[in-house]
């Protein structure tokens, strides 16, 4: 994402142009954009045009509109992102008031307006514009007969690829056909490996499954790589890490990045930090319960007695249509923030933010326990019985 002017008055209200430049701004940008603000960029509109003779044709025109934002749509495959709302500048060939979707495209400037940006959209730019929080993972995560090429980015888990082949069961004496499927199998992921995986941006790749088959796939893999004479694949060797993981789904993907190996070698990422204040968070519940905390009642409760040390929450809930319930969000955050705690925003798009979601989406790690807080769901426990 490229920042090109920024005005934000002392009263938080201005607006900030900006061009993203990869499909995860797409991401970024729909995390930005939210109901009541206004988005100035440019767009195409079929116009009626009517000749002296009176016949009526129609063209499309590309033009620049303003609009005051209605609903955001955003597809996490396709990184598209479609902007409704009404019109609310003049224009020569859309009304006043007027109803309009904007398609935002990479590389297509934007500008957006509010009347108060808040310091968790403020730093999302902030990271959205950093040349360093890049792609700079990927992971095949596999089994017999399926595996899921995926690129982890530091907001999203993005699937590229899913392959799925037919192995047939080992026969007493007759093995060939379970072989052949299994090579077949094998080739087709390394294809998507190759066409979907930038070696000049991705750090490291990691092939995760259960058993030996992720040493059965690096041998073949590498194999064909000599055979074929692939340099690309043969200089790239040293980024591939096999770790294990219980199956080639998708959800399988958090074991691999929370393998200590995986860790060290990912330390500077985003996606590995949220993996490690997750999994911080469930063996504080497991081991001292007092100290782990989640529901919004519960961490705000901590929060007043300054206890919280690393708070987690999802950036769904920065989307709330409801403002007061948005700004109860981010006045959680900065108060943490000003009483020297760790906040980490997760992405729902990501497997430890869709894990976060299921715990309400907000959780903290506790310096101390707070012992109003154990009585409070001690009453709540018997209020139900």
């Amino acid at each position: 994402m490229r920042l090109v002017r920024k005005d934000i008055e002392k009263d938080s209200a201005g607006q900030v142009t900006l061009v993203p430049e990869e499909p995860e701004d797409m991401w970024h940008t729909y995390n930005l954009v939210q109901v009541g603000d206004s988005l100035r960029a440019s767009t195409i509109r079929k116009v009626q045009t009517e000749s002296s003779t009176g016949s009526v044709g129609s063209n499309r025109v590309r033009t620049t509109l303003t609009l005051c934002v209605q609903a955001v749509d955003f597809d996490s495959q396709a990184c598209q992102l479609r902007v409704k709302g009404t019109n609310i500048q003049e224009n020569e060939y859309v009304k006043m008031g007027a109803y309009h979707t904007i398609e935002l495209e990479p590389n297509r400037q934007f500008t957006l307006a509010k009347k108060q940006w808040d310091s968790v959209v403020l730093e999302r730019i902030e990271q959205a514009c950093d040349p360093a929080w890049s792609a700079d993972v990927a992971a095949v995560v596999m089994q017999e007969g399926l595996a899921h090429v995926c690129l982890v980015t530091p907001s999203m888990t993005l699937t590229r690829a899913k392959v799925e082949v037919n192995i047939p069961r080992k026969r007493r004496g007759n093995c060939s056909q379970h072989d052949r499927a299994l090579e077949r199998f094998y080739e087709q992921v390394l294809q998507a490996i190759l066409r979907h995986i930038n070696f000049d941006v991705v750090k490291c790749v990691l092939v995760a499954s259960p058993g030996f088959v992720r040493e059965q796939f690096c041998d073949y893999m590498f194999q064909q790589a000599v055979k074929t004479d692939n340099k690309l694949l043969l200089e790239n060797r040293s980024k591939f890490l096999q770790v294990h993981a219980s199956s080639g789904h998708k959800y399988s993907l958090k074991e691999a990045l929370c393998d200590p190996a995986v860790a060290s070698r990912l330390s500077d990422t985003k996606a590995a930090g949220e993996v490690k204040a997750l999994d911080d968070f469930y063996k504080m519940l497991q081991h001292e319960p007092g100290r782990a905390v989640y529901g919004l009642k519960q961490v705000e409760a901590a929060n007043e007695a300054m206890a919280i040390d690393t708070l987690l929450v999802s950036d769904e809930l920065f989307r709330h249509q409801d403002v007061a319930t948005r700004g109860r969000y981010v006045r959680l955050v900065d108060s943490v923030k000003d009483s020297a705690g760790t906040v980490r925003i997760f992405s729902s798009l990501h497997v430890s933010g869709e894990q976060l979601g299921q715990l309400t989406g907000v959780a903290a790690l506790l310096r101390f326990p707070v012992p109003e807080l154990s009585d409070q769901e001690d009453d709540s426990s018997s209020e139900e019985d």
